[in-house]
């Protein structure tokens, strides 16, 4: 009897991509927030919106996979980089609730350069997360995973001087309600680092 090979199911490459130009545009509405406080309402309710187009990506995502016997990465591999996609898109709509929520007032400029960091990073992440479907180009993704460790490094040392300059000069409530916005951002930051990771593992298991 002839065997027929069941094909791999590629349109998670597809998935993928969408979900990391959905962390995007996450990360440059929030660059928006904070360069424009006073249309915070308005904006938090487009993050708001990118991040449950977010939550129907990750969802097909693991629809498509539990019903998908032969797939282009591992099980493992596609649930790891879509939970950390999903993270990242929520941390950044946190940080954005907090901020209207709170009515923490206008940021400071260091917030600014923080989330314009954050930003940068996950433009890197779409690269990276978009080349992995053609492993021909393992040496670029690894740059970009190289890339979103240094920006994740600076985003640490950048909050760091944040919450060090933001606990000598405010009060104590109006510091704590910053202190946990800055937190967010800066795991957002960590997320992408996250995701920077497990593709690197992926190149490594498939060149």
């Amino acid at each position: 009897m002839k065997l027929r090979f069941v094909p791999k199911e590629e349109r998670f490459f597809e998935l993928f991509t969408q979900a990391a130009e959905n962390v995007v545009r996450g990360a440059e509405l929030l660059v928006r927030l904070v360069e424009n406080p006073e249309k915070s309402a308005e904006l938090r309710r487009q993050i708001e919106e990118v991040e449950h187009e977010g939550d129907i990506t990750t969802h097909e995502i693991a629809d498509r996979l539990n019903r998908t016997f032969v797939t282009p990465l591992d099980h493992e591999d596609i649930h790891e980089l879509a939970g950390r996609l999903d993270d990242v898109l929520d941390d950044i709509e946190a940080t954005a609730d907090r901020m209207y929520l709170y009515e923490a007032g206008p940021p400071s400029p260091e917030m600014v350069e923080l989330v314009k960091v954050l930003a940068e990073t996950t433009s890197v992440v779409q690269k990276a997360v978009a080349g992995l479907s053609d492993m021909r180009n393992a040496r670029r993704i690894l740059d970009y995973c190289i890339e979103i460790h240094r920006l994740e490094n600076v985003g640490d040392e950048d909050s760091r001087k944040a919450l060090a300059k933001l606990f000598k000069g405010s009060e104590a409530i109006h510091a704590l309600k910053w202190k946990e916005i800055y937190d967010h951002v800066e795991d957002a930051l960590d997320k992408c680092e996250d995701v920077a990771s497990i593709v690197e593992g992926i190149v490594v298991k498939h060149t």
